[in-house]
């Protein structure tokens, strides 16, 4: 239902863009905002994006060419009544259409205007292309991915974009609609994936042996330990283990039968004996299928998991309690979250077709100026 949500009767505005700021609309929208995405005009799909995005569920989608004065006009007219705006461009870009922030002060001082940058608004590199790999790799969070001796691996687009860029946009936001419902002024988000991924390091900071320099799998035991790895199975399925306190520890030498076993027991955090005794773990876990691992650790403190694809995480016990993973037109996507209440998500909504709510929005905007009524898709 669309009136059961936390958000509800937050209004956002999404210009069209990619990745993170999309994402963080998505998450606005699954918590219950009215979102409405202002998609670009388009002569065929593009190559490597698929029509109808799942990061677009729960928004309405209403096609404007923002280069066309009467579009744009539209387009501010929205905006006049928004609580958030939403781009992703580079600097300068929605000022040169006329859409910068300088609006909200014009025709809307409540607006909060999140803007989604790889490098943020202002330094030497702001108007640099970059991707997500790029802007982790300068802010350091990519440095502790790395075994020693050996490169960085290169993360799915999820630390940086997501965890660096949409969360911090999506925090920013809700900052900043309290704020105005508290003072009546809205404010500039400028959430950069640079400034979120070195934030996120701050937990790492924390740890003893920080990495704040030197061979990462030397000084940060979540990265180089044997129990904090990855290991191939038979079958070629993988296991993953980080049993960090000693108690869990000593759970997962118990299960694979090493509890006697002097070189595991004593050298837990000896930095020295990682290499060799993760050379041991992985003849060990090699010998047996992922499957058959899963069992030895079923119902243990030791922290293990299989590592799941999507689908296979569909269709494992803990969403069938959970039901955090859905299946829509064929496609798995996650439900929203957190939770509220201790109530499950509603299933995700389904994507609606680019443009499909053009002409009922025009008409609403022209008949009463006011924000166009949402209504069930």
């Amino acid at each position: 239902m669309l009136n059961d949500k936390p958000l509800n009767g937050v209004r956002i505005v999404e210009v069209e863009g990619i990745g993170p700021g999309p994402f963080a609309a998505m998450m606005l929208a699954d918590l219950g905002a009215d979102v409405i995405v202002v998609h670009r005009p388009r002569s065929g799909p593009v190559v490597g994006l698929k029509d109808r995005p799942v990061t677009d569920r729960g928004k309405r989608s209403l096609v404007l060419d923002l280069k066309s004065d009467i579009d744009r006009a539209v387009c501010l007219d929205l905006i006049a009544l928004a609580d958030g705006l939403i781009e992703g461009f580079r600097p300068g870009v929605m000022e040169r259409l006329g859409l910068g922030p300088d609006v909200r002060l014009g025709r809307n001082p409540r607006l909060v205007y999140g803007r989604m940058t790889g490098w943020g608004q202002d330094g030497p590199l702001a108007n640099r292309a970059g991707h997500d790999l790029n802007y982790i790799a300068l802010s350091g969070a990519l440095w502790s991915s790395a075994l020693e001796g050996e490169r960085q691996s290169v993360p799915p687009t999820l630390v940086g974009d997501i965890g660096g860029g949409a969360l911090y946009l999506v925090a920013g936001m809700l900052s900043g609609i309290i704020a105005a419902g508290r003072t009546g002024r809205g404010t500039v988000v400028d959430a950069a994936i640079y400034d979120g991924a070195a934030h996120m390091q701050n937990l790492l900071m924390s740890i003893a042996g920080a990495v704040e320099e030197g061979p990462s799998a030397q000084a940060n035991p979540l990265v180089g330990a044997h129990w904090s790895r990855t290991y191939r199975c038979a079958d070629g399925g993988f296991i993953s283990v980080q049993c960090l306190e000693p108690k869990f520890y000593a759970e997962f030498l118990s299960r694979l039968g090493l509890s006697e076993d002097a070189d595991f027991a004593m050298h837990q955090f000896d930095r020295a004996a990682w290499p060799r005794l993760s050379a041991r773990l992985s003849d060990i876990f090699s010998a047996q299928s992922r499957s058959h691992w899963e069992n030895v650790f079923a119902c243990s403190d030791a922290c293990v998991a299989p590592v799941l694809s999507p689908r296979e995480a569909f269709a494992h016990p803990q969403n069938a309690a959970r039901q955090t993973w859905h299946e829509v037109d064929g496609t798995v996507q996650a439900a929203a979250a957190p939770r509220f209440g201790g109530q499950p998500p509603a299933p995700p909504e389904k994507v609606r077709a680019r443009g499909q709510d053009t002409e009922t929005i025009l008409a609403a905007l022209s008949a009463s100026k006011g924000w166009p009524d949402r209504t069930e898709p």
